[in-house]
């Protein structure tokens, strides 16, 4: 179901100036605390909980909200609005005591609208790539002069936070089809890096997932612009649809049909960065140069200079200047440092098609360097994993050395059978010769990687979960080898 039963995203949000005092529940979170920084910028009085303190919610503070650690009815009772997440139950006694007050409850992407009431919305959403797009248009922007206003899922590397109010009209934002709230936006541009079948607990069906993308691309304003991407086949029949309507849409891929056509992609001699050719919409070649690997993200790329030049008119060459000095997002793909000629990495892909672009990747990174590859991967969510585990063992196949840690259920409880082995059986019946692990602590797990990379290797953990925290054991276990 594309229908929230908690939220009708399709609803009229308030005013930033109607909002009052306003309180988030869990503001420590990516998607909350992004909502809160750019409110504090608006001026906005801001307070929040969170289960337990962190930098995040210390940073909040220095810019000026009240921030508390623990969850407290105490929290709401000097407020007019509360913010929550989808994960937040209705339990929570701060929200249940703001229900009780009648106060207003906005979901996260609501309140991040409200914001946005006097902005050029650019809308970022699909299965994967959505944080690096995201980012990516940020910078490019940023380098083409527009000093757009930006929310991301990911902390941009080279500015150090994931969010911030601009002066320019434009607001890009990285919109959530998890849990039916990517629709609350009405961009004036909309991208589409892909229609896959992912967050079946909330949808139930592909044909609900893909329903959801057509309303999605619907909420697009008068004359606006859907940039899709014409490789992934969820995402060209939503192109193809929307565009007999009569919506203004651009496609970009390295298919032959794509309106901005990419080939010859090619890894750099030295470093992880990659070269591409563009064959431009009604004529025209330029080229891509970037600093992250992948053809993946020369496909994001693409998309952010579609976003840019055919839908907020920048120029083309500054545009291409911001894309190649574009240094990444935090946990995709971000290098945690390199030990006796290992090179550790940590990304958040969490579903089959983001593990496969970046074990791929690590793959011909590692090999063009003579090394191998090893992957620590954390599935994420019980239902997830009993869905797509035959997916995940596809997309780590390409690895030297797979250590399965224990399932990180987020928001699930456990389900009966459900564990890492539903990876690991499949992977071990995949052609190719690797090996596999599963289970074991950070510590043991750090001690077998370190074990077995050596100098020219890529270490990889993989994730959405506290696999984060891997990398770090990692390195010292490599120190103390």
């Amino acid at each position: 179901m594309s229908r929230n039963p908690r939220f009708d995203f399709t609803s009229e949000v308030p005013g930033l100036e109607t909002l009052g005092r306003v309180h988030f529940i869990a503001i420590g979170g990516a998607g909350m605390s992004a909502v809160a920084r750019i409110m504090l910028a608006r001026g906005v009085a801001v307070s929040g909980s969170d289960a337990k303190d962190s930098a995040v919610l210390e940073s909040l503070r220095d810019l000026g909200a009240h921030v508390s650690v623990g969850h407290d009815p105490a929290h709401v009772a000097d407020v007019d609005t509360v913010v929550i997440s989808s994960a937040i139950p209705e339990s929570n006694v701060e929200l249940a005591a703001a229900r009780a007050a009648g106060l207003l409850v906005l979901h996260r992407s609501q309140g991040l609208a409200a914001t946005m009431h006097d902005a050029r919305p650019a809308a970022v959403a699909g299965a994967n790539g959505k944080t690096t797009t995201t980012s990516m248009l940020t910078v490019a922007l940023q380098e083409a002069g527009l000093d757009p206003s930006f929310a991301s899922g990911g902390e941009l590397t080279g500015q150090g936070t994931n969010a911030a109010w601009a002066d320019g009209d434009v607001f890009v934002v990285e919109a959530d089809e998890s849990d039916g709230s990517f629709l609350v936006y009405r961009p004036e541009v909309a991208i589409v890096t892909n229609v896959q079948p992912d967050h079946l607990d909330f949808y139930g069906t592909f044909d609900e997932v893909e329903r959801a993308y057509a309303e999605f691309a619907a909420s697009l304003r008068p004359g606006g612009l859907l940039v899709a991407c014409a490789d992934d086949a969820g995402s060209a029949r939503l192109a193809a649809r929307v565009a007999a309507t009569g919506t203004r849409v651009l496609t970009y891929g390295f298919d032959p049909s794509a309106d901005l056509r990419l080939s010859g992609h090619r890894p750099d001699t030295e470093g992880i960065g990659t070269t591409t050719t563009l064959h431009l919409p009604g004529g025209g070649v330029e080229t891509l140069r970037l600093a992250t690997p992948g053809a993946h993200n020369a496909l994001n790329a693409a998309a952010a200079l579609l976003a840019a030049t055919e839908g907020f008119g920048a120029d083309r060459t500054r545009t291409l200047a911001g894309l190649a000095g574009f240094d990444g997002a935090r946990r995709r793909f971000e290098v945690r440092g390199e030990v006796r000629g290992v090179t550790v990495v940590d990304d958040y892909a969490h579903n089959p098609g983001k593990v496969a672009a970046v074990v791929s990747t690590a793959a011909e990174i590692a090999g063009r360097r003579g090394g191998r590859l090893h992957v620590a991967f954390q599935p994420h969510l019980y239902s997830r994993t009993r869905d797509f585990a035959d997916g995940f063992a596809d997309g780590l196949a390409p690895a030297d050395t797979v250590v399965l840690l224990d399932v990180y259920g987020a928001r699930e409880q456990p389900m009966e059978g459900v564990t890492s082995e539903l990876v690991a059986t499949p992977l071990r019946l995949l052609p190719g010769e690797r090996s596999v692990h599963v289970g074991g602590t950070f510590e043991s797990v750090a001690a077998l990687l370190a074990s077995v990379a050596g100098e020219g290797d890529l270490v990889l953990t993989v994730g959405a979960g506290d696999v984060t925290e891997l990398a770090v054991h990692v390195l010292t276990a490599l120190g103390e080898r």
